[in-house]
């Protein structure tokens, strides 16, 4: 089966980046991104490309590249599913919030709208494409939903979850570790199966294009998420034996990652991880497990979650114990409010966490980040429900220069990684705070030695 069109309903930071490579590397396919939010359309089909909403680098030229030629972005949901050979479901999948397995398992009430739209809509057959990160057995629902349409068209399920890293989504879609595709067994489920693996094989070698069954796809992106993130939680849980016991957790980590066993990825120490990917999949997997009675296999993967919501509170004691058991009236400085470096994506963002903490205490905070608005972040904030959007406005202010940011600080909190920070004039930022001038680098990312010689108190973590 030849593909010509293709439709991904959601143009958010895995459907936009993921067309956008599509489309430049097929320019034989037409490819539309399509989603109801007017404004980040709009933002896709800026003319200037620096503009579009999901910052990674070099997404800007790949869009570029393609858009106008084969990559389109509309708002008109229903013609380009009908025009489509194959759908992609690129839409989110929060925690719930409400009802059975609320704070664990994944809401899927956007999923079940796009299949009942597609079923609405289509009068051709189709291939439809999970690309959003869903519970095992999701492609069920979604088939029961699509084959009791009554009109007769066919359609097949696939599984192609998205293993991207944000910051480097751009090259992790042009060199994938592995593109996995799961289907039906069935000729016809394998005939959908070679569809997208003809799609992929256009710019990614064979060898790396695995296919399983369905439910084998949809459970190694939960299995696969989990497994990272434990190994986030399980250096910062060893960080915090470290301080205590005068280890250096970075030379833990870097002799540990020798074992080739082991490996070095994934072993550095922080503030805690963030984005969209690890909490949200993880929960999910606890809560698959609980229905499944597998209680034991439940606390196993919660404790991952359990200690990364640990270490961002303890990164925020530490800084109210250090400045003399208050922050009340004092400025804090963040550099940085995205959850990683080279994004400008603040789901889940340790920075949140640890503002709010603070916001408790009655610091001021003075944040710089160089790709997240004011208005975002006070969206983070506001979403917490802490305080009045009045209260949260009034203790947190958002500047457009790192060097104003840290004038008359009592102390800097390094929040995310990014590369410009190390590259400051950090005898300037020293002279223009109050005295003594503290740094809490929840990324391991700055030269302690350097600052401290300046005059900084300088703490990281696990050290």
């Amino acid at each position: 089966m030849e593909i010509k069109r293709i439709c991904c309903i959601g143009a958010g930071y895995v459907g936009g980046p993921t067309m956008a490579v599509i489309a430049q590397k097929c320019p034989h396919i037409k490819v539309t991104v399509v989603d109801l939010n007017e404004k980040r359309i709009a933002a896709w089909n800026d003319v200037n490309t620096d503009n579009i909403p999901v910052y990674e680098p070099g997404l800007s030229d790949v869009v570029a590249a393609a858009r106008g030629r084969n990559l389109f972005f509309s708002t008109e949901v229903d013609k380009a599913i009908a025009e489509a050979d194959m759908i992609f479901i690129s839409v989110n999948t929060p925690t719930k919030t409400y009802g059975v397995g609320k704070g664990m398992a994944a809401d899927l009430k956007y999923i079940e709208l796009c299949a009942r739209q597609i079923a609405r809509v289509a009068k051709t057959d189709k291939i439809v494409v999970e690309k959003s990160t869903l519970p095992v057995r999701t492609a069920s629902a979604i088939k029961d939903i699509l084959d009791h349409t009554g009109n007769g068209v066919q359609f097949q399920i696939l599984s192609n979850p998205e293993f991207l890293a944000e910051g480097t989504a751009v090259q992790d879609l042009f060199a994938p570790d592995r593109v996995l595709i799961g289907g039906d067994t069935t000729p016809e489920g394998q005939k959908a199966i070679q569809a997208l693996v003809d799609i992929y094989a256009n710019w990614v070698p064979k060898d790396r294009i695995l296919t399983t069954n369905v439910w084998s796809s949809e459970l190694s992106k939960l299995t696969a998420n989990a497994f990272l993130a434990q190994r986030v939680s399980s250096i910062n849980a060893m960080s915090e034996l470290c301080e205590k016991t005068g280890a250096d957790v970075n030379e833990v980590a870097r002799a540990i990652g020798m074992d080739s066993r082991i490996g070095p990825k994934f072993l550095k120490s922080s503030v805690g991880f963030g984005g969209s990917c690890f909490q949200k999949d993880i929960l999910n997997l606890v809560y698959i497990a609980k229905s499944y009675g597998l209680n034991e296999v439940a606390d196993y993967w919660e404790q991952v979650i359990i200690m990364n919501d640990h270490q961002k509170r303890r990164f925020a004691k530490n800084i109210i114990s250090t400045l003399y058991n208050t922050v009340s009236g004092k400025k804090i400085t963040f550099l940085g409010w995205a959850f990683k470096k080279d994004t400008n994506d603040t789901r889940e963002s340790a920075a949140i966490y640890v503002a709010d903490d603070l916001l408790s205490e009655q610091a001021h905070l003075s944040v710089y980040d160089p790709k997240v608005t004011e208005e975002q972040i006070l969206a983070d904030l506001n979403y917490l429900d802490t305080r009045s959007e009045t209260e949260n406005t009034k203790g947190i202010i958002v500047e457009n220069n790192p060097y104003a940011a840290c004038e008359g600080a009592h102390a800097i909190a390094v929040l995310t990684e990014w590369d410009e920070f190390k590259e400051y004039d950090w005898q300037k930022i020293y002279d223009s705070m109050l005295k003594p001038a503290f740094v809490f680098d929840g990324r391991n990312l700055l030269d302690k030695k350097a600052l401290e010689k300046i005059g900084f108190v300088y703490q990281s973590i696990g050290s």
